[in-house]
């Protein structure tokens, strides 16, 4: 399979740090007693490591505000993704169950503080880009069946037939929903500047190591 994702170093120059993975040939249908078991440790662990923690207040969290920011996002509509999965486990003990594949990159996601995203490649047209937005590209968020308005000067990330998958890193599109069925996954690991280097590299084997385990496939870093 030959899927590209690029980054503009005007996206860069905002203090965007950034990692892509792909992973290929998955199952995301047979859920196995191990991967009940892994799933409820690792909540277990992430509601001790959250209690009494104001999670807007994390250093992280913050970053994607600062980040958000500096592309004039307004921060009381836009939150970060890893903000709202931590309020969610707050609140309801739990994350919230979808499938397999996006559980575990829910639950890496949560951990890290690093926005986490997937999508199927399959459902992709060409490539991906990572850019500031003009105003002329076709956005149709989850939840949505009509294109919404495109704000020039925020980033997203975008294929070659100028469609969204994913705006800033909080909102992922019907487009390329992963789902049972999903085979070849193309995943977002995004931080900010004030994320070390390192974190982002080891989440991205992390996420490689814990999908292939769970889901097989076979994967790699391609940024």
């Amino acid at each position: 399979m030959r899927f590209q994702f690029n980054v503009t170093q005007e996206v860069l120059n905002l203090g965007v740090k950034v990692k892509a993975v792909v992973i290929e040939g998955i199952d995301n249908t047979t859920i196995s007693p191990e991967y009940l078991a892994y799933r409820k440790e690792a909540i277990q662990q992430l509601q001790k490591k959250y209690e009494g923690i104001n999670a807007k207040q994390e250093p992280i969290v913050q970053g994607f505000y600062t980040l958000h920011d500096q592309v004039g996002v307004r921060r009381r509509k836009n939150p970060p993704a890893s903000e709202t999965l931590i309020k969610l486990l707050q609140k309801r003990n739990d994350l919230p169950s979808i499938n397999k594949l996006v559980d575990i990159y829910n639950i890496i996601s949560t951990d890290t503080e690093l926005a986490l995203g997937a999508h199927d490649i399959d459902k992709i047209d060409g490539n991906v880009t990572l850019r500031i937005q003009d105003g002329t590209e076709r956005f149709i968020p989850l939840g949505s069946n009509e294109p919404q308005p495109v704000k020039a000067g925020e980033y997203s990330y975008i294929d070659d037939s100028s469609e969204i998958i994913c705006h800033l890193e909080i909102r992922q599109v019907n487009k390329t929903l992963v789902d049972e069925n999903s085979k070849n996954i193309y995943f977002i690991i995004q931080g900010n500047e004030v994320t070390p280097s390192s974190l982002l590299d080891e989440t991205a084997q992390k996420l490689i190591d814990r999908v292939t385990q769970f889901c097989g496939g076979q994967g790699q870093i391609i940024y």
